[in-house]
Formats: C-alpha cells, sequence, structure tokens
C-alpha cells in the first residue's frame, strides 16, 4: 500500500461537476492498493497517518499528529501510485489489486483511521475525480507499507 499524504489547509473531491466530499485542515491522502497488500498493511498505514508529526506546534515546529490537532482527513483512491515504469515510458499497472478487492482495502483502511478518533472523508472509488487541495507548507510525504515489512 503506497499513499501520498499531503497537509492541507481544504481540499475537495468533485465528481460530474458535484462536490461529494471535503474537509478544512487536516491530511488528503491519495492511496494505491498493490496486488499484494493484506489487512496488516492497512493497519500499519492508519497507525502511520494517525501519528504523523507534521503539524506545527506553538514554536511552529513539525510536532503535532492529525490527533493532536483534530485533523480531518480525505482519502481519496488512486491506482496509479502503483505504477512500474522500469521499462518504457507507458506504466504497468499490473501490480495494482483488481478493482472489488482494493475498494475493500480502502474501506478498511478508512475504518482503521476512524478507529483513531478521526474524521475521514472519501471520493467515489472508479470514478472519475477532480482533487483540488491547498498545500500547507508545503508538506508531502510518501508512506509505503512494504518498506517497513
Amino acid at each position: 500500500m503506497r499513499a501520498v499524504v499531503q497537509r492541507v489547509s481544504q481540499a475537495s473531491v468533485t465528481v460530474d461537476g458535484e462536490v461529494i466530499s471535503q474537509i478544512g485542515a487536516g491530511f488528503l491522502v491519495l492511496c494505491g492498493v498493490f496486488d499484494y497488500d493484506e489487512e496488516a498493511d492497512a493497519q500499519w498505514m492508519a497507525r502511520r497517518i494517525a501519528n504523523l508529526r507534521v503539524f506545527p506546534d506553538q514554536d511552529g515546529k513539525m510536532n503535532l499528529s492529525p490527533l493532536d490537532v483534530k485533523a480531518e482527513i480525505l482519502l481519496i483512491s488512486q491506482f496509479t501510485l502503483c505504477a512500474d515504469i522500469k521499462k518504457g515510458n507507458r506504466p504497468s499497472f499490473t501490480e495494482a489489486m483488481e478493482p472489488a478487492k482494493a475498494e475493500a482495502m480502502l474501506t478498511a483502511l478508512a475504518r482503521a483511521i476512524e478507529g483513531y478518533g478521526l474524521t475521514v472523508k472519501g471520493g467515489i472509488f472508479g470514478a472519475k475525480m477532480q482533487v483540488s487541495l491547498v498545500n500547507d507548507g508545503p508538506v508531502t510525504i510518501l508512506l509505503d507499507s512494504r518498506l517497513f515489512r
């Protein structure tokens, strides 16, 4: 499971011209699920997202987590994070989990994050989405569960 986590002052997702989810200060999480990912990957990812200390404390140092600041999470499926570009210029997505299973894994991830007491909003799995954000900092962190197995 691979995620791009962006600290945002606001973010939203639009489908067919309609805003379906939006958050204030928090994290926009773009997440790709690989065909070999398991429940343990979702649990690992949720723990890392909930405890990632990149929000400023009273001294302006990145020292607070989403739990500390009651941040919101906008979780968006992005299978293109599973791209393999080792050969040629056209990405291969053969390592991406098949859609029905990937949707279940993302739901498990959302529930695991909510288990920490955070509010999680999302897009529509498989839909063509337009994601808007104001990256705060900018702060962007790449998380990959397979690097920590």
